[in-house]
Parts: C-alpha cells; sequence; structure tokens
C-alpha cells in the first residue's frame, strides 16, 4: 500500500513538475509602445482625458518568432507599464496626481489596464500598479486603443511628451 501511494505521489509530483516546464518554455513576452502630450493647458485637479493614439500591435510576428501563433495563445497578462518623459528632458512627475490607463478595441469593451494613484515622485519614469486582467483578445487583434485619463496637481507652462512603455506576458498553449 506505502509502495502505491508513493508512486502515485511521485507521478503527481513530476506531472505538475513537468506541466510548470512547459508553460515556462511556451511563454514570452511582447513589448508595445504609444506615446502621449499633455497640454499646457490641462485643467488642474480634475480627471481628464489624454488623447493617445492608436496601437498597432506586431503579436502576428511576436508568435511567429515564438514558435505559436493566435489560437494557441491561452493567457495575456500585462506585466509591465512604465511612463516616461520624453520632453522637455527636464522634467519631472511632480506635477501629476494620479494616472489611470484603458485598453479597449472595436470589438472589446474597455477595461482598466494600469494605475497610480496619490503620486508623490520627483523622477521622470513612473512604474505603474497593472492590473490582473486577461488581455488575449486585446493583443490578438490588430490594434488597441489605450485611453488615459490623468489629473495634475500643478499648472504647466510647456507641453509634456509621455512614453508608455508596456510589456504582456504570453503563455501558449503546445497544443
Amino acid at each position: 500500500m506505502k509502495t502505491k501511494t508513493f508512486a502515485l505521489m511521485t507521478f503527481l509530483s513530476l506531472f505538475l513538475f513537468s506541466c510548470n516546464v512547459v508553460d515556462q518554455l511556451l511563454t514570452f513576452t511582447i513589448s508595445n509602445q504609444t506615446s502621449f502630450s499633455i497640454s499646457s493647458g490641462f485643467p488642474l485637479n480634475v480627471a481628464s482625458e489624454v488623447l493617445t493614439p492608436d496601437v498597432t500591435t506586431n503579436s502576428s510576428a511576436e508568435f511567429q518568432n515564438n514558435n505559436t501563433k493566435a489560437d494557441l495563445v491561452k493567457d495575456v497578462r500585462l506585466r509591465e507599464l512604465k511612463l516616461a518623459i520624453t520632453n522637455p528632458a527636464d522634467k519631472t512627475f511632480s506635477f501629476l496626481k494620479s494616472v489611470h490607463l484603458y485598453i479597449s478595441t472595436d470589438a472589446n469593451d474597455e477595461i482598466e489596464l494600469a494605475y497610480l494613484d496619490n503620486i508623490n515622485s520627483t523622477t521622470n519614469v513612473l512604474d505603474l500598479i497593472v492590473t490582473a486582467e486577461k488581455l488575449d483578445k486585446y493583443i490578438k487583434a490588430p490594434s488597441y486603443k489605450i485611453r488615459t485619463k490623468a489629473v495634475i496637481k500643478e499648472t504647466l507652462t510647456k507641453d509634456i511628451t509621455v512614453k508608455a512603455d508596456m510589456k504582456f506576458k504570453v503563455t501558449a498553449d503546445p497544443f
């Protein structure tokens, strides 16, 4: 009886370990970027939208480079979203109170992607808190929209250009 139990436990352990190894082999990262501008006339202490251009995905090429295709992708999650001020070069995020980014496509509803509230930063790079949303249908689409909602806490004298760097963790199914 003990031998059967030991054999079963060993088999289950090996099975679970091999599933994790397979998932790691079939997991890769897709990176996308977009830029947007916060104008000098932006209202103070009011949540306002920032115009953000559509993001064209390169997911088909990325899937092919990682030996998979869209219909085998089983899970896509945002792993990291960084905002960086690109112009003016000496500006920091001290003007920003909060920022929320949302993702949508023409065929899919909008969901929150990442956010950061109560910002108290003196650097020109911010790491946002990413949501745990499943993003398969957005990344598989040819393009998606990013909507940015921001609250600023000080008057801007110049337009500020911000670059958003997004890294998505993609896991494909082997079958």
